[in-house]
């Protein structure tokens, strides 16, 4: 498998592939997978929910583009496919944190509570 793969690396076929959009365009598109898989370490309260909705939805589209186009662009899908998973699971976070009470259990653990914080507020507003 490994000399199939060299002597098709040698061909004018791989020079051609590597010349082309099917190469690039996957290439220069996997700065978004991976500027969203740094940012599974990011704290939560950053986290924009229609950004990652649209985000989510727009790698979904392009994920089944990839797929359809003839020749199928597997390098394509393959980053699509890592951001969707990236932010399907920033949007869990998300929710998580914003309606699934993850907030507050932070405070909590911070030592703060939501009474406290929103006391400090408005605090700072008078």
């Amino acid at each position: 498998m490994a000399s199939t793969f060299i002597n098709w690396l040698k061909s004018p076929a791989a020079r051609q592939y590597f010349f082309s959009t099917h190469f690039w365009g996957p290439v220069a598109n996997w700065g978004l997978p991976l500027a969203a898989l740094s940012d599974l370490k990011k704290n939560e309260e950053i986290i924009s929910g229609s950004m990652t909705t649209a985000l989510a939805c727009y790698s979904m589209v392009f994920m089944r583009f990839a797929w359809r186009v003839q020749p199928r662009n597997y390098l394509l899908f393959a980053c699509h496919l890592t951001n969707t998973t990236a932010q399907l699971t920033q949007g869990a976070r998300f929710v998580n944190y914003w309606y699934l009470g993850g907030r507050e259990k932070k405070l909590v653990a911070s030592g703060k509570t939501p009474a406290k914080v929103e006391e400090a507020v408005r605090a700072a507003k008078t």
